[in-house]
Formats: structure tokens, C-alpha cells, sequence
């Protein structure tokens, strides 16, 4: 593993997706996104997609210095076009607009069509929660052939259709965000586990394109192409299916249709509800409830093998102040794909070179 500290890795990714037709400004806030999600543990999300979104931006099926455009605005209703830019930069800017409807109407719901890859959706509830405000996402994908098998069967049919929900953070409790693709995994982590040559930790993630479970990441990068599972059987697989019907169905931008299932981009929707919870006047403390209810989980004692209970973002920070502390770890394949791409695009070796402080085992 190559290991590289956030500031270096902050201004390579920056420079690499300057390379193929963004201005600083936009570069910085992708590439930022992208090292956030390392810091936090989510490599699946991180500095490794940049050389996708590279190919993509080349191909023309991503639009550097794309800009969201409002197609409906009717009361609580907002409805947004992505455009095919940067999800890093129309999920910021759709999530503003909607934090100024809530502060308008005291709710928003907001439909975002047609963006290239979100990223982090956690990103998204993170910002409405620290304007004060709960939020709940749904989004789904197409652009790419389909990675999830529905329940019952093996052959994939969907995309992993991330879920998230945000809870604003107290005086005594940090924000709650809970981030989950509805698969048993993102296709992402499996990306990582391929590249790092190991074995998924868990049986029952994958399917190889025979329909047998299957721990080898590689399934999914071959043809023909294994599947993902969803999580918890019919649950995740139900959920997974609301995800697509009400970000690619309500939004206009399509769901998991075999048409929209082809060709090498990553198109995503979202449907966000934004909740302002003091215009309930419920005569409570919301805050307070939040509090108690975390403190009464949390004082449970630990399972065997767990040195404390947490809640949902709570990891994420912890390997954030880790990962800030000592740099963020690359596997070597990985490493390689961005240097190919990014020296492809007129950057040098040594930029790659020179911030790669060490490798570990």
C-alpha cells in the first residue's frame, strides 16, 4: 500500500482532473470530495474513481464546468437538471438551493436528474445537517451495464442504489449519517478488494455468473460478469427498487431500464427530502430525544470483539482522524491506474513519485 498525505493528495487528484478540462476551482471541490471519502474509510468512493471520471470526461459522457439548471419550482417542489456535470459540484449546489427552500417553506423536496457520479451521498445529508436540518436521500444509476441481482435471482438487474438519512448533530451527540448502498456492498469496496488482489471478506456479497456464491472480487470484472446481492435478502432488495423508482421515476432522469443500462458513464438521480424538525412545534425537544435515545443504545455493553458500541458516522470520524494523522492508504493497482491516466493527460511521473511517502504491508 502507498501511502500519501491529504494535502498532497488533495492537489494530484486537483491537477488530474484539471488535465482533462476543469477549471482550479471546480478541480479542487472534486478533488476534495474524493479525499474526504478516503479519510473516512470509504476507498470505494475516493481518490480511485478519478481516473474513471478522467475516461469519462474525455469520452464527452461527463461535462466539465457543467451547472445545475432548475426546471421546476412550485412550493416545496424543486425539480434540477444535472446537466452531466461533476456530481461533487451539481449535489452541492442542488443541496444549497434546497437548504434555501427549506428556509423558505420549512420542508424541500428535491429531484436532481441527469448528474454524473454523486459520490459520497453522506457528503449531501453531512451539508443539510450542519444548516440544522434532517434529510433523507434516494438515488439510483444508469449509464453502465447493472452490478445487483434481485432477490431470487443471479443475473444483475440494477444498480447498488445508495440510501441515506441525516440527523443534525447536538451539543452532546455528533450528527447521525447513515450512508448504505442497498447491496451488500458497494461495487466500489469490491473494486478495491479486485485491485488489492484479496478475497471479499463476506460469503454472501457475490454471485459468479453461474449463480454460486462467490468471495472473488474478480467476478465482476470479467466476462461473463458475476452480480452483487442486496443486503438482508428481500429487504435491502425492496428498498433497492424504491430507490430506483422514486430518484430515476419521480426526478424524469429514468430507472433501471435496459436502454438506460448501456454505453460507459455513470448517471445518477436523487430524490431529497429536507426536513426543518422545529416546524413541527411538536412541544418537545427534538435535540433532546436525539440525545437520549443515543445515550441509552450506546450503554449497552460491547459484543465480543467490539471495544464500544457506535452509531452510524461515528467510524467514519474515527478513521478520519486517523488517516489525517498518518496519510491515507492506496493500493499499488490502484496507484497505477490514476499515474497511467493522469501521465496519459500531461502530468509527470515524479508528480506521483514525489508524494508517495512509503508503502506498508
Amino acid at each position: 500500500m502507498i501511502v500519501v498525505e491529504q494535502k498532497d493528495l488533495e492537489d494530484l487528484v486537483k491537477k488530474m482532473i484539471q488535465a482533462v478540462g476543469s477549471e482550479e476551482i471546480e478541480a479542487k471541490v472534486v478533488a476534495d470530495n474524493l479525499v474526504e471519502a478516503n479519510l473516512m474509510g470509504h476507498d470505494s468512493h475516493g481518490v480511485g474513481l478519478a481516473p474513471r471520471y478522467m475516461g469519462h470526461a474525455i469520452m464527452g459522457t461527463l461535462t466539465p464546468g457543467a451547472e445545475v439548471t432548475k426546471i421546476t419550482d412550485n412550493g416545496v417542489y424543486l425539480l434540477l437538471e444535472g446537466n452531466m456535470g461533476y456530481g461533487q459540484i451539481i449535489g452541492r449546489d442542488a443541496m444549497q438551493l434546497g437548504i434555501e427552500k427549506v428556509r423558505e417553506t420549512g420542508a424541500a423536496i428535491i429531484g436532481l436528474r441527469n448528474v454524473h457520479h454523486l459520490g459520497r451521498i453522506g457528503a449531501w445529508g453531512e451539508m443539510c445537517a450542519r444548516a440544522g436540518f434532517i434529510s433523507i436521500h434516494y438515488v439510483n444509476a444508469t449509464g453502465h451495464k447493472p452490478y445487483v441481482a434481485p432477490y431470487g435471482g443471479y443475473e444483475a438487474r440494477y444498480s447498488t442504489n445508495p440510501y441515506c438519512t441525516a440527523i443534525p448533530a447536538t451539543e452532546k451527540t455528533p450528527m447521525l449519517v447513515l450512508d448504505m448502498a442497498t447491496s451488500r456492498v458497494a461495487q466500489g469496496k469490491v473494486r478495491v478488494a479486485h485491485y488489492a488482489e484479496k478475497q471479499m471478506p463476506m460469503p454472501d456479497a457475490l454471485v459468479g455468473p453461474n449463480g454460486k456464491l462467490t468471495t472473488d472480487p474478480g467476478v465482476m470484472f470479467r466476462d461473463p460478469m458475476g452480480a452483487l446481492l442486496s443486503f438482508g435478502e428481500h429487504k435491502g432488495y425492496g428498498l433497492a427498487l424504491l430507490c430506483d423508482i422514486l430518484a430515476g421515476g419521480l426526478a424524469g432522469g429514468g430507472t433501471a431500464r435496459p436502454e438506460l443500462n448501456t454505453g460507459e458513464t455513470i448517471r445518477n438521480n436523487m430524490l431529497t427530502i429536507i426536513i426543518d424538525p422545529e416546524q413541527f412545534n411538536s412541544g418537545g425537544s427534538f435535540s433532546a430525544e436525539f440525545d437520549s435515545l443515543v445515550q441509552f443504545v450506546k450503554s449497552g455493553q460491547p459484543a465480543e470483539g467490539f471495544d464500544k458500541i457506535r452509531v452510524a458516522g461515528e467510524p467514519e470520524q474515527e478513521t478520519m482522524t486517523e488517516r489525517k494523522l498518518n496519510g491515507v492508504p492506496i493500493d499499488t493497482n490502484t496507484w497505477e491506474e490514476m499515474m497511467k491516466l493522469g501521465c496519459e493527460n500531461g502530468l509527470a511521473p515524479n508528480d506521483f513519485d514525489s508524494v508517495a511517502k512509503r508503502i506498508v504491508e
